[in-house]
């Protein structure tokens, strides 16, 4: 990326890689309550998180429930 663009995407917001890696964009990350694990969902597969019977995802630090929390309008799901 040359200095224009950095320029021009520092003023107008846009980045060059708006979406992660597998191309689709994160709708959020979930969370364990109980250690603070965070894991966004497009990373739920590459991880190996396994999921309970319901399809909610377990924690692969101490194997309890984790809960989904929405990013925030700017596409972030930090």
């Amino acid at each position: 990326m040359g200095i224009v663009s950095t320029i021009e995407n520092a003023l107008t917001g846009g980045t060059a890689e708006s979406t992660d890696e597998s191309g689709s964009e994160s709708k959020g990350a979930y969370w364990c309550d109980d250690c603070g694990v965070r894991v966004r969902d497009v990373d739920l597969d590459a991880e190996g998180v396994e999921r309970d019977e319901t399809d909610t995802p377990q924690c692969p630090d101490c194997g309890e429930s984790m809960r989904f929390e929405r990013s925030h309008a700017d596409g972030c799901a930090c």
